[in-house]
């Protein structure tokens, strides 16, 4: 790896390299509207300047997909099989460039970035497969000189607007079903990490998607190119990661054409430890779901309830282990807990610690900002928080455990249940009948049980209340890009 100044010098290959939007097949550099500057969150520095796109570059990609839609359609599933083979086998082999495109633009720990471009990749590979699969069905009719037809067919233009914690696994779970299907895709990626999509974009070009099929609008012109996605009326679906408030301005967006919408939204995590939980166990899955990408997860455990009888060495445990984590550079090869996405996150991180404190909260490490500067924080674990602390109803985002006492079974249901959101828990116990108990009664669409990596491309993975609509992953996932046409045969009579 050269060690030159520019950042695209960190790549191996650096025609992967793209600081142009993705629009029909062709690298567009310039708009009207100018550029905007995109920035390394563990310094500041600018690594690239990137084209503004608006109401009419966003347009120019929607029109796009509508005309090659016309013909992906009609390709053969298993045509549109071996592209997205190709594609996977690419990213693959690029793996390490992708990775420090991750963590160049986001922070992430370079560590995590490689595995995240596996769990992007893996995305690729299952909905390769799953394009084959899709299929219709035969009903019994009611009357006997009738037959009864159903077919699956892909829904059209579909949008995506991801956000900047995962920014090629969001984008391969939602494009990848989209085009097994035979629906054709306008990618919006975070404005702070356009530069990962834009090479999954190189990539797919490479591996032979057709120009239109797939396109990236880059821009930190989040509501001028959301408005036209939600309101274009050749988009028929869109589908967002994001924050629930952003997510329900798209679905009244989307309401005035009626769109087919699926929203992972956010979440506020409760992961429960039972006095019979292994510590061992618990301690790494809270560990792994916690401080995942510095604790920048939707899925991330917001809130730690640890039972009366080990909560104790459960806190004294648990803090040796944050304690020892190295907050760095995530390029550093060593680094576990790299720099937040923004000023903003740790400021509200620090509000959040600041609220618990005041309200009897104990820090045990941490607490505040890295002797690193700028958006580094120091892994924090809150010992005795109360219920009504922010960091028990907002998601905190960020590298903050807070740890909650309880008593009984019900009572940590009633408290893990209080949010709004219903998407990601974790629950520790070596009790049977208590896992089917506590699993069914916890409001959320995943539960992990002695673990704290849930997330694969085999499983759904969605929420419930205010987390979302629809799953993305597992077999379901290309439903959400699918239509079902039911045909209605009279006249067959016996010959």
């Amino acid at each position: 790896m050269s060690q030159s100044g520019h950042p695209s010098d960190l790549l191996d290959d650096r025609s992967l390299w793209k600081t142009a939007a993705y629009i029909d097949g062709a690298w567009v550099g310039e708009t009207p509207h100018g550029t905007y500057q995109l920035t390394n969150p563990a310094n500041g520095a600018v690594i690239a300047e990137l084209p503004r796109c608006k109401e009419a570059e966003t347009d120019a990609a929607i029109e796009a997909a509508e005309r090659a839609f016309r013909s992906w359609r009609r390709t053969s599933a298993q045509h549109r099989a071996d592209i997205l083979r190709r594609w996977f086998d690419l990213t693959i082999q690029h793996k390490e460039d992708l990775a420090r495109l991750i963590t160049l633009e986001e922070g992430k720990p370079i560590r995590e970035a490689r595995g995240e471009i596996d769990y992007a990749a893996s995305f690729m590979r299952w909905f390769s497969e799953e394009a084959t699969r899709v299929r219709g069905d035969v009903i019994p009719a009611k009357l006997p000189s009738q037959r009864i037809v159903t077919l699956r067919q892909p829904i059209g233009v579909c949008a995506a607007i991801t956000p900047w914690n995962f920014p090629a696994a969001m984008i391969t779970r939602k494009a990848t079903p989209a085009l097994a299907a035979g629906c054709t895709m306008v990618v919006k990626p975070a404005g702070e990490t356009p530069l990962t999509a834009l090479a999954l974009a190189e990539l797919a070009e490479r591996a032979g998607v057709p120009k239109g099929v797939f396109s990236v609008v880059t821009g930190n012109d989040s509501r001028a190119i959301g408005g036209r996605l939600t309101g274009h009326d050749l988009v028929r679906k869109v589908t967002f990661t994001g924050s629930t408030g952003v997510g329900r301005v798209l679905l009244e967006q989307s309401a005035a054409t009626i769109k087919k919408c699926s929203m992972e939204l956010g979440g506020n995590a409760p992961a429960i430890i039972f006095d019979d939980a292994d510590l061992d166990v618990a301690i790494e899955g809270v560990m792994m779901a916690k401080f995942r990408n510095t604790g920048q997860s939707c899925i991330g455990a917001n809130r730690i309830y640890v039972q009366d009888g080990v909560y104790d060495e459960f806190a004294r445990r648990f803090t040796e282990r944050v304690r020892a984590m190295k907050v760095a550079d995530g390029m550093d090869e060593k680094s576990d807990i790299g720099p937040l996405i923004g000023p903003g996150a740790v400021a509200k991180v620090e509000e959040h610690i600041a609220d618990a404190v005041s309200k009897g909260a104990r820090v045990l490490c941490g607490g505040e900002r890295s002797e690193l500067g700028g958006q580094f924080f120091m892994p924090t674990v809150l010992a005795d928080v109360p219920q009504g602390a922010f960091v028990a109803c907002e998601e905190t985002f960020g590298p903050v455990a807070p740890l909650f006492r309880f008593t009984d079974q019900a009572e940590v249901i009633e408290m893990a249940n209080d949010t709004e959101f219903g998407l990601g828990s974790y629950l520790f116990t070596q009790n049977a009948s208590r896992i089917w108990a506590v699993a069914e009664q916890i409001e959320a669409g995943l539960v992990g049980i002695n673990t704290g990596f849930i997330s694969n491309e085999t499983a759904p993975f969605g929420g419930i209340k205010q987390s979302g609509l629809g799953r993305e992953g597992s077999h379901l996932g290309i439903d959400e890009f699918l239509e079902a046409k039911y045909l209605c045969w009279a006249g067959v009579e016996d010959y």
